[in-house]
């Protein structure tokens, strides 16, 4: 019997029924929580007799399993549609033989819209000698088939063999920048340079977008495949000329090997896939071998990220406060909003584990947002004298909603502009100097105040001193610990102090935890100061009491 439609209306649809009803595919609408909100009746048909209502992704494909329509890889494909976030189909067969292609697309709201294409018949159509129409390269379908029969030859007599996986770093700031014609035209110099690199019987396959791969017959491995692998780091990021154009790139290589690592096609893409994400969050341009420890990290990353979808909604989210004081006269000028995440049974987690996360899976504007309005409500409450500073992802600085966001959020809490300082990653302006510019004028022009955090940590954070017009700087903690025993970082310190003075601007630092730091940093000249020998973090109640203390 078929498993009934889920008649929720989902944000961003005013008629699920007329808009996704009479789509050829199946359409699950998934709500902030990762739960199905809604299936049109062609999803509820290829499910059937599973009821998608009110499951998440991890919760349906274990139901699927355990009826024996999928198995247990066609399941973790679908899992990890939501974290790849890609528009790129993702071919899983259920047991029965049926193939359907899984795609996944971000919702304004952090949900998810998940669509389930039939494409059995268009699959047994594929022959072999399909190639890719644009580089000429194997197909993805080709590149299957070749693997699945080379695995299953290995299981028959054995060999060895490496699945290279790569995707290219800084593709997308050429398509959007240059266009998609050039991008086009760097893509086939790519495929150039792969065929390049490989051996006569090799497979090297377009996977779709920039994202290739490449099977590695035989040879001696590991060796093999970590030959080739520093030869497409080093061959990939060669600078291109492409319409008149010359544009660097990089690569980032995920490596899973035959038999160690697999003997099904699902298998060792998965492991290669895990093995180039890893390759990518250690700083890219270099290349990782699959390692077991890997799956448990993506497993434990996947809990934590169907825990932060849920965070904002179930308010496990908090705001304290730290203090800025004036170094001359010791007295109070303004807090810094911290965010916290306080989950029932995780405890208190660090915002290095998931503000990356959150801005890789495109939550940090909500969050964000959140944060922004939180704070303002709350400064609105301490006397007119007192700012309060919100740090701003690059994510968000990008963001076409911003200044919108900033406005509303002043409104709605009635905070004077002056009193709010928005603070900016050198990250953040690292592209699109004219938008990057014309948001910073933006803010100004709304009486906003704007620093830079985290100065002298980056590349270039002197010229922007001298382009974008910054009311404060604040001094890396980094330089404050280790002034007393590094030349380098007092210099810099009294260079900073010297600039900010030289630009009018307020010079901060951060992360001052002793009377010895404190006495440095007043005698190179900084004006303000913040750290644990002020005071650590405050709740809400707590900063406010800190206030009537200090100005009493």
């Amino acid at each position: 019997m078929p498993a009934q439609i889920v008649r929720a209306h989902p944000v961003g649809y005013s008629d699920p029924g007329s808009l996704i009803e009479d789509l050829a595919v199946g359409v699950l609408v998934l709500g902030r929580l990762g739960d199905v909100v809604f299936a049109n009746t062609l999803a509820s048909a290829i499910l059937a007799p599973i009821d998608a209502a009110g499951l998440t992704l991890d919760a349906l494909g274990k139901e699927l399993v355990r009826i024996g329509r999928w198995s247990t890889e066609a399941a973790a494909a679908l899992c990890r549609i939501t974290a790849a976030g890609s528009d790129r189909p993702c071919v899983v067969e259920e047991n029965e033989g049926r193939a359907l292609a899984l795609t996944a697309r971000a919702r304004n709201d952090g949900g998810w819209v998940v669509t389930l294409d039939d494409v059995t018949h268009h699959r047994a159509a594929n022959r072999i000698d399909q190639r890719d129409g644009l580089t000429g390269l194997a197909s993805r379908g080709e590149l299957d088939e070749r693997l699945k029969a080379f695995l299953a030859a290995v299981q028959r007599e054995g060999g060895q063999a490496a699945l290279v996986c790569l995707d290219l770093d800084r593709f997308k700031a050429v398509n959007d920048t240059l266009g998609h014609p050039v991008g086009d035209a760097l893509l086939k110099m790519v495929a150039q340079r792969l065929r390049s690199a490989v051996r006569e019987g090799d497979v090297v396959a377009r996977l779709g977008g920039d994202e290739f791969a490449i099977l590695q017959i035989g040879g001696e491995q590991p060796q093999a495949a970590d030959a080739l692998a520093r030869r497409l780091v080093d061959l990939i990021g060669r600078t291109y000329v492409a319409q008149g154009h010359m544009l660097n790139i990089g690569t980032s290589v995920g490596i899973a090997l035959v038999p160690e690592d697999g003997l099904s096609a699902d298998t060792l893409l998965r492991n290669a896939d895990l093995a180039l994400y890893r390759a990518k969050a250690d700083g890219r341009g270099t290349f990782r071998f699959f390692k077991p420890e890997m799956d448990e990290r993506m497993q434990a990353r996947r809990g934590l990220e169907i825990d932060l979808r849920k965070a904002l909604a179930l308010k496990e989210f908090e705001l304290v406060y730290q203090p800025q004081t004036r170094i001359e006269g010791d007295t109070v000028v303004g807090f810094e909003a911290l965010l916290r995440w306080r989950h029932p049974d995780r405890g208190l987690v660090s915002p290095a584990d998931f503000i990356p996360l959150a801005e890789e899976i495109g939550l940090i504007t909500p969050i964000g947002e959140w944060v922004l309005r939180t704070a303002c409500r709350e400064a609105a409450l301490w006397p007119d004298s007192i700012t309060i500073a919100v740090n701003l992802s690059a994510v968000q600085f990008r963001g076409s909603r911003l200044l919108d966001t900033v406005t509303s959020a002043l409104a709605g809490s009635g905070l004077a502009a002056a009193r709010l300082e928005l603070e900016i990653t050198e990250g953040a302006l690292l592209e699109d100097t004219d938008a990057v510019l014309a948001v910073l004028n933006g803010l100004r022009e709304l009486g906003v105040r704007v620093s830079m955090d985290d100065f002298g940590t980056g590349y270039s954070s002197l010229s922007y001193l001298q382009k974008f017009p910054f009311d404060k700087i604040k001094i890396d903690q980094s330089f404050v610990r280790s002034m007393a025993s590094d030349r380098d970082s007092a210099a810099i310190i009294r260079a900073v102090t010297s600039l900010g003075s030289s630009f009018g601007m307020t010079t901060i630092a951060e992360g001052v935890e002793t009377p010895e730091q404190l006495a440095r940093i007043r005698a190179e000249g900084c004006t303000e100061a913040q750290g644990y020998l002020i005071s650590r973090p405050l709740t809400p109640e707590a900063a406010r009491a800190f206030i009537a203390a200090r100005v009493a």
